[in-house]
């Protein structure tokens, strides 16, 4: 198993963003279903002591992304269709809301973002996944929307969508489609005002992620 890529945090505020670095990469899919997680490979990922990761972790485990089994072993949550297909209601219905108030708010320059997001990608390695951009792309669009409210709520249930994520792209039938069509099919629908062309190019997104699993 590859090493997740977790970024290193500043000293002055450890608790805090030993936190925030291990949660985006559950978030962005760094870690897998039934992958079995060390404290100490963290700290030394993170280049921190073993308290302000012990602390994230616990935070972690209460929000649903790992588990702490009767062993006490950290262990990220098996892989489970019904809890997937929860997720994946879940994230139609609350996506759908945030993208109709980011549609409300979104100017030309906001779309120049997201369109540069995209061409940043096509810069990268090829046949690589391309988790970060993905979520960068998603989050950015969201937060168009300034809901302090539907936001949260999103972040967790990425916070536990992150390891199905991981999943999902090691698929074969992941690569047979443009990574990056149905983010290309969200920016057409903005330029154009097409509001439910926008709509049901997410609703393609999400459901074609969860589709290569659920199928399965």
């Amino acid at each position: 198993m590859s090493m997740p890529v977790i970024a290193r945090i500043d000293p002055l505020k450890l608790r805090e963003n030993a936190y925030f670095a291990l949660r985006d990469a559950f978030i962005r899919g760094a870690f897998a279903p039934g992958d079995v997680v060390s404290l100490r490979s963290l700290a030394d990922q993170l280049g921190v002591s073993m308290t302000p990761v012990r602390e994230a972790v616990r935070r972690l485990v209460a929000e649903g992304a790992l588990v702490d089994t009767p062993s006490r072993t950290l262990m990220v949550p098996a892989f489970d269709a019904r809890r997937a297909a929860d997720l994946m209601a879940a994230r139609l219905a609350l996506e759908h809301l945030v993208l109709d108030q980011a549609i409300d708010r979104i100017t030309p320059a906001d779309i120049d973002t997201l369109e540069a997001i995209i061409a940043r990608a096509k810069d990268g390695p090829e046949n690589i996944p391309d988790l970060i951009t993905n979520h960068e792309f998603h989050f950015t669009l969201y937060r168009f929307s300034a809901s302090e409210v539907l936001l949260p709520v999103i972040e967790a249930l990425w916070l536990q969508y992150g390891a199905y994520l991981n999943l999902i792209i090691n698929r074969p039938a992941a690569g047979q489609i443009e990574e990056h069509a149905h983010h290309q099919q969200i920016l057409t629908a903005l330029r154009h005002g097409d509001r439910p062309g926008a709509h049901t190019a997410l609703q393609a997104d999400i459901q074609r992620s969860f589709g290569l699993l659920i199928s399965d």
